[in-house]
């Protein structure tokens, strides 16, 4: 496989040698973002998204921001309904793209079409890349075949946890601060490591990893990246793990819950948990007709993991998370359903108890329908522990 040049218009100017990278996905696009951003940093100036600001609007502003000098651009495309995508190409047309997954998030948003909904607004990015464009492909996501590959004259680059991807991760292990892995190319094995956990960000570095290769970057490129990546970066955009005295351990993520993000983060838990493990899960927004199915399927992905001990739920339909893991065996006296905001923050309080390690993760509203500030229940929880 040869490295690859790249030609992008943009304001009537011809750009030469410019990666456009555009990135969507059901999970992973801001940290996939971020990655990338980070290794290309080292050489080039780059342009990035703003956060995870990732709407048609925000869109429309870097393209009147993005001039020459930018020798890289990175955006994440955040889909919501059919034609988002389209929006987005019209405006700033890559070259390069990325679909880190396809899953639930905005499943709701689609009708009776349900996931394969899903992947045809996903397919929009394929159809709008530019002719003989390279696409970054999730090899191990079931529903990434769903999408529209047919006609794409460019490349296709896979990644996954076999030697079938182009680009593939063995000897994967948790480590005290993140994750470690391996990943051949050209035949030598490279080690890398990244600052953040569970396996999900693994496949998040190896769309990094695969490709700052093909653009010709070396491994201290690509290694130095990974492990700057996000340090500016506002903690409750990302899973973050805090640590605290008397073995206490918090995970977090209260930017958002979508089904595939909520899995992972039940992964880490599972992983990282010693001690007491409890999942404070609450509700998944947009999820329509499939709400309560969607809930259940978290419910029994608790069940099916041997580490966790307790589970909470919360919020509008976060109590079929708790039907669906008592349905796969999960122990019924372990389970409760938080109906109030005071209840949920005093029963987090009292959680928190040496070698005990908590996942916060949801929506929680008040007959108000305000939703619960996570983040600010995350920072009083840091406040505590740290007196």
């Amino acid at each position: 496989m040869t490295k690859i040049e790249v030609i992008f218009e943009v304001a009537d100017t011809a750009i030469t040698q410019r990666p456009i990278i555009a990135i969507t996905g059901s999970a992973g696009k801001t940290t996939t973002k971020e990655m990338i951003a980070s290794i290309l940093q080292n050489r080039w100036k780059t342009f990035k998204s703003y956060q995870n600001g990732n709407d048609v609007w925000f869109t429309s502003q870097y393209a009147k921001q993005l001039d020459p000098s930018y020798k890289a651009v990175v955006l994440e495309y955040g889909m919501r309904y059919s034609g988002d995508i389209t929006k987005h190409c019209q405006l700033i047309q890559p070259n390069i793209g990325i679909i880190t997954n396809v899953g639930s998030a905005h499943i709701g948003n689609f009708n009776d079409r349900g996931i394969a909904g899903v992947a045809s607004a996903k397919s929009e990015l394929i159809l709008n890349i530019m002719p003989k464009g390279l696409l970054l492909l999730n090899g191990d996501d079931v529903n990434s075949k769903l999408l529209n590959v047919q006609g794409f004259k460019g490349e296709i680059i896979t990644v996954g946890f076999t030697k079938e991807a182009n680009y593939y991760a063995s000897q994967i292990a948790y480590t005290e601060t993140g994750m470690i892995f391996q990943v051949p190319i050209n035949g030598i094995d490279y080690t890398y490591k990244i600052p953040v956990f569970g396996k999900h960000n693994v496949y998040n570095a190896l769309f990094a990893i695969a490709l700052a290769d093909r653009l010709g970057f070396t491994f201290n490129e690509i290694q130095l990246g990974l492990e700057t990546y996000g340090k500016n970066y506002p903690d409750y955009y990302k899973l973050n793990v805090q640590r605290f005295k008397d073995e206490i351990t918090l995970i977090s993520y209260t930017y958002d819950a979508k089904p595939n993000a909520v899995k992972a983060a039940i992964d880490v838990l599972d992983n990282i948990g010693e001690g007491k493990n409890i999942a404070f899960l609450g509700h998944m927004v947009e999820l329509g007709n499939y709400s309560v199915e969607e809930h259940k399927k978290i419910g029994r992905y608790v069940a099916a993991k041997k580490n966790i001990h307790y589970l909470y739920t919360f919020g509008q339909d976060g109590k079929y998370i708790g039907q669906g893991a008592a349905a796969s065996g999960f122990p019924k006296d372990h389970i409760v359903d938080i109906p109030t905001i005071d209840q949920f923050v005093q029963t987090v309080k009292e959680s928190l108890k040496p070698e005990t390690t908590i996942l916060l993760m949801g929506f929680l509203c008040n007959k108000e329908s305000n939703e619960i500030e996570l983040y600010e229940t995350v920072k009083l929880i840091g406040s505590i522990l740290s007196n």
